[in-house]
């Protein structure tokens, strides 16, 4: 009898030391060991490069430009912009590579009248992208005056019910069409389109690694701007 009594009371010794040696082990590991923690897709933005998918252009307008940003450039609520992206074709004629369209609606309107339309696109080489931006440039119409942003070519054309900058920079040529709108605090058209475009322009230019001209440039022909196809 005192035999099993005694082997009973080792038993509860063994399992009490156990269960403190688990339940020591858990606290220990959560204070000690790190969880690792990976950005979300959903808070990408234009600071996200495009080189991480092998793109001059991210193929996804919110890494373009994010709809909180256009909230704030147009005074907007947060939450109440969306934004559809359209994946275009190359155009080897004018050594175009990538083309990226980006429309800017109100949430919940079914896609209704944009508040902002970009089309952004990628080119062989500086020489390329250039060329293009010309023949688009010369192409349109309207008051026009020349909005450089730094040292990248910028036009400014405005018309009856909406204005468009198109810029050339880098490897990238990039079109905003802003239709007329209210704006926040007197804000002209071509305040917000510069505003807007110096937020875009890291998202959708490389730094080029050469500013040789080609040896043999394509010969340029008028793209289709924003809201075209093709």
């Amino acid at each position: 009898m005192r035999g099993v009594g005694g082997g009973r009371a080792v038993r509860a010794l063994l399992v009490g030391a156990l269960a403190l040696a688990i339940g020591g082990c858990g606290t220990s590991g959560a204070e000690s060991t790190a969880v690792p923690t990976f950005p979300s897709s959903d808070g990408a933005g234009p600071a996200t490069a495009a080189a991480d998918d092998g793109r001059v252009i991210p193929a996804d307008c919110g890494r373009i430009l994010g709809a909180p940003d256009l909230e704030a450039v147009m005074g907007l609520p947060l939450g109440s912009v969306a934004v559809r992206t359209t994946i275009g074709v190359p155009q080897p004629a004018v050594g175009r590579t990538e083309r990226v369209s980006c429309r800017y609606t109100r949430a919940g309107d079914g896609g209704g009248r944009p508040l902002l339309d970009v089309n952004a696109t990628a080119y062989l080489d500086e020489a390329a992208a250039y060329a293009q931006w010309q023949v688009n440039v010369r192409a349109e119409s309207g008051d026009r005056r020349d909005v450089p942003l730094g040292s990248a070519p910028g036009v400014l054309f405005e018309k009856r019910g909406q204005a468009m900058l198109m810029v050339a920079h880098s490897t990238s040529n990039l079109t905003l069409v802003l239709p007329d709108q209210p704006l926040p605090g007197g804000k002209s058209r071509a305040d917000a389109l510069v505003d807007l475009a110096l937020r875009v322009l890291p998202a959708v230019a490389v730094t080029p690694s050469s500013t040789a001209p080609p040896q043999q440039a394509p010969q340029p022909g008028r793209e289709p701007q924003v809201g075209a196809s093709g």
